[in-house]
């Protein structure tokens, strides 16, 4: 099992509004506030 998610450094939740809580799970393909539990799907893009 690999490890793919990685700290948002510097971001700041929408909904809560705390400073670098938001974690990016690139398996999940979601971003997650650890503070208020709010999550966000992320678009991977089209990939070229």
């Amino acid at each position: 099992m690999k490890l793919t998610a990685f700290f948002l450094d510097g971001l700041t939740c929408a909904c809560c509004h705390t400073e670098n809580t938001l974690w990016l799970d690139l398996d999940a393909g979601t971003a997650e506030c650890r503070e208020c539990g709010q999550t966000a799907v992320t678009d991977r893009g089209s990939g070229l």
